[in-house]
Parts: C-alpha cells; sequence; structure tokens
C-alpha cells in the first residue's frame, strides 16, 4: 500500500474549506426537509445537480424527514435492503422508487399557510377550532395527549389520547412538530401528517397552549401565531368557573396560569379578542389567505 499523497499548504488549506463547505449545505438541507420546506421529491432532484447532496447518506436523509427519526428511518431502510452507508446517488432504481413512492406527496402548486391558534385555558381556542372542522377553510391538525379523555371527547377527532409511554416512544422517534407539559400532562403535535397537508395546499390551524406555540414558531419560522384573548379578565374567570370537569383546586390553577399566559400576547403575530366566535373565524380565514 503506497503512501497517502503530500498535500501543499494551499491544498490542504482548499480541501478544508471544501469541507466545511460540504458540511454547511448538508446542515442546511437537513434542516430545510425537517420543517417541511423542501420534499423528499425537491431534495431528490437537487441531487442529481448538486455533487454534495448527492453524497449525503441515505440514512442522513430518511432521519431528516419530518415524523422520522433514528427508529422509523432504520426500518425504512431495512425494508428495503439499503445499507447504512449507502449515499443517495448510489441507490439502485428500484430502491429509489420504493423511496420516491414512500414519500410522494400530490403537490397542488403552492403549500399552505401554517396558523397557530394559542391564549389562555378557558378563552375559547376549542369553540372557535370546532367552527372551523365544520369548514373547507383549514385543515385542523389533531394533537396527542397524556391526559386522559372527558365524557365528550372522541379519540383521533379531539385528540390521540398516549399513554406515558407511547408519548415516549414518539419523542424518540421524532414524531412530533412541538410538545410540551402543561398542568401534568403532555401534548404533541404530530409533524408528518402537518407537513403532508401544507405541501398539499391546505392551510393548516394548529389549536395548542403557549409553549408549544413558542417551538413551533423557532422550527417553522413561516408559522403564523395568533393570541386568543378574552373580552375581559372577568369573561375568562367566568368561563374557567363555569366548567363542570375541573375540581376547586384545578379551577384556582387555572387562573392562576391564565394571568401568566396573557402576559405571553405581545410574542405572538396577531393577537385577537374573542368577543364573537364568527369574528376570530373570519379573522383567521383572512389571515390564512393574505
Amino acid at each position: 500500500m503506497g503512501l497517502p499523497p503530500q498535500l501543499s499548504d494551499a491544498e490542504r488549506s482548499r480541501a478544508l474549506e471544501l469541507a466545511k463547505r460540504s458540511r454547511q449545505v448538508r446542515a442546511q438541507a437537513k434542516q430545510e426537509l425537517s420543517r417541511g420546506m423542501v420534499s423528499f421529491t425537491q431534495f431528490i432532484d437537487a441531487a442529481k445537480e448538486n455533487e454534495i447532496l448527492a453524497k449525503m447518506r441515505v440514512v442522513e436523509l430518511l432521519e431528516s424527514m419530518p415524523g422520522y427519526g433514528k427508529v422509523r428511518a432504520q426500518s425504512l431502510m431495512e425494508r428495503h435492503s439499503i445499507s447504512p452507508t449507502r449515499r443517495v446517488q448510489g441507490l439502485g432504481r428500484h430502491q429509489m422508487q420504493a423511496l420516491l413512492k414512500e414519500f410522494d406527496i400530490p403537490q397542488s402548486g403552492s403549500r399552505g399557510r401554517l396558523i397557530v391558534l394559542s391564549g389562555p385555558g378557558g378563552v375559547g381556542k376549542s369553540t372557535v377550532t370546532k367552527v372551523l372542522r365544520e369548514s373547507s377553510d383549514f385543515w385542523i391538525s389533531v394533537s396527542a395527549t397524556t391526559r386522559a379523555p372527558r365524557f365528550n371527547e372522541v379519540e383521533g377527532r379531539d385528540y390521540y389520547f398516549y399513554s406515558n409511554e407511547e408519548f415516549d416512544s414518539a419523542i424518540e422517534r421524532d414524531e412530533f412538530l412541538e410538545w410540551a407539559d402543561f398542568a401534568g400532562n403532555r401534548y404533541g403535535t404530530l409533524a408528518e401528517p402537518v407537513n403532508q397537508a401544507l405541501s398539499k395546499g391546505l392551510n393548516v390551524l394548529l389549536e395548542i397552549e403557549i409553549s408549544g406555540a413558542k417551538q413551533v414558531k423557532a422550527h417553522a419560522p413561516h408559522a403564523h401565531l395568533v393570541f386568543l384573548e378574552p373580552p375581559s379578565w372577568e369573561e375568562l374567570v367566568s368561563r374557567l368557573e363555569g366548567r363542570g370537569t375541573d375540581s376547586p383546586e384545578r379551577r384556582a390553577a387555572r387562573l392562576a396560569l391564565a394571568q401568566e399566559e396573557l402576559a405571553a400576547a405581545s410574542l405572538f403575530d396577531t393577537v385577537v379578542i374573542n368577543d364573537q366566535v364568527e369574528n376570530v373565524v373570519a379573522t383567521l380565514i383572512r389571515l390564512a389567505s393574505s
């Protein structure tokens, strides 16, 4: 075996600069994939013209897809007999076709708008969401939660009800766009269905708590955050005390939390006062179409 080539200082500098540039290009591509800004098909098309992307390992590409993590990526590769060291440019024709089919999402020409609705507990977020769910203006995301279902809640319509173990597994598999602890339970937004809906050109509404809304903004800067305010503090107190599902201690805790949550309004893109549900709905539809 011969000795490795001796590089001059200039050649070594160019090699290091090329390696740095390659890392930057791959990191940006993975970030855009994870945020749903670029589809799998768009990445593959770009890799045909970009040698840096073409040399990315397939496992890195799959782990960057929304809703995928190490476990799901490994399972997908095993199912299609793809080596852990395989690079995008080395995929066989049948392997490439299988992956394109796996991530094939019909395109409508433009992505939908992601609207995040948040605000203090009891402000009426669920009522607004219910009205929008009955219209065709938004695709409504259904959150996962470890909270026990209330008597009138339906699995898959109101929430996906997870055990703590199931929620832990979903976090490990990177299945959430955001997740947070709230009032002793955990809530999370599944990333894959949201990105699929946006890619189809559908406007998406996320009804989530304030901490989750901040996470969405960090991961998806294009999201528009809407804070729903009550007409007055007295009105919010009346709504919370009128709930028949909470104990007196629970209502007191909710009121204390609501005071803190109202202070977060300035962090949102738009603040809407929930004086009439119809007015709030009209505002959300207008924001999605702007």
